[in-house]
């Protein structure tokens, strides 16, 4: 498994898996990866964000980074707080945006003593689901925050990475290895950590958020690296050379 035959045709997420599927079955597979409509803006409504943000308690002076994820211990999460404590501001806040539970509740704990110990203000909000809708999806935590982080040790591909550039946030992200395979060839301008938060990191992440002209210009070139490669387009295409294999070129 999978099988080998010719009315299958195959597909991966990323480069290493089509290394890997031709390497363990001999099967030749299509990459298509994760995609967003970047032909459609998302909507921001400012005034629901100023409220959201008023009421987990943010004045407006206040920047709020988002960590989007699971709180696992592959995230790196302590890379985030690291990274606002070594800002030394503290208007920065960090919000994750997934509760712990997955792999257990022990890295939730270290996380938040690791974050008291370092003076930093981390709050765990938990996204919506069926049972609490007075909660916010992770699609409105999106379009409230100011900056993302993304210090994952590995990822498939990266859902979180694109979702903040469909929203033009900029943001940190470390470079595991799918990002340095497929993902960092494109062009993004991002900020980006090998293993370990630096001092030019930091620096520059302070730079981004206190200078919008230069966050603007950073997140409007991104969204259009995005849009030529993992558009809806760019699934379309892929699916129909898929579908031009079943049937012909002129299905």
């Amino acid at each position: 498994f999978p099988p080998n035959l010719p009315n299958i045709e195959h597909v991966v997420i990323n480069s290493a898996a089509q290394e890997e599927l031709a390497l363990r079955t001999g099967i030749a597979a299509a990459i298509i990866p994760n995609v967003l409509d970047f032909d459609n803006r998302p909507v921001v409504n400012e005034k629901d964000t100023h409220a959201f943000r008023q009421r987990i308690g943010l004045k407006t002076e206040d920047f709020l980074i988002l960590q989007p994820t699971r709180i696992v211990q592959r995230k790196g999460i302590e890379h985030a707080i690291d990274l606002v404590h070594e800002l030394g501001n503290q208007h920065f806040k960090l919000l994750i945006s997934h509760e712990a539970g997955d792999e257990g509740f022990e890295y939730a704990e270290w996380l938040t003593d690791h974050a008291r110990e370092r003076g930093v203000d981390l709050r765990l909000i938990g996204t919506r689901v069926p049972e609490a809708p007075d909660r916010p999806t992770l699609w409105d935590l999106y379009a409230h925050a100011d900056f993302i982080t993304y210090p994952s040790l590995y990822e498939g591909f990266g859902n979180a990475f694109l979702e903040a550039v469909y929203f033009k946030k900029p943001l940190l992200i470390n470079r595991y290895a799918i990002f340095v395979r497929d993902i960092e060839p494109k062009g993004f301008d991002l900020i980006v950590m090998d293993g370990f938060l630096t001092k030019k990191n930091v620096q520059k992440v302070r730079e981004v958020l206190e200078k919008p002209e230069l966050r603007e210009r950073m997140t409007a070139h991104n969204y259009a690296v995005a849009t030529r490669h993992y558009s809806y387009a760019t699934l379309q295409r892929q699916l129909d050379n898929l579908m031009a294999n079943f049937f012909g070129v002129n299905h």
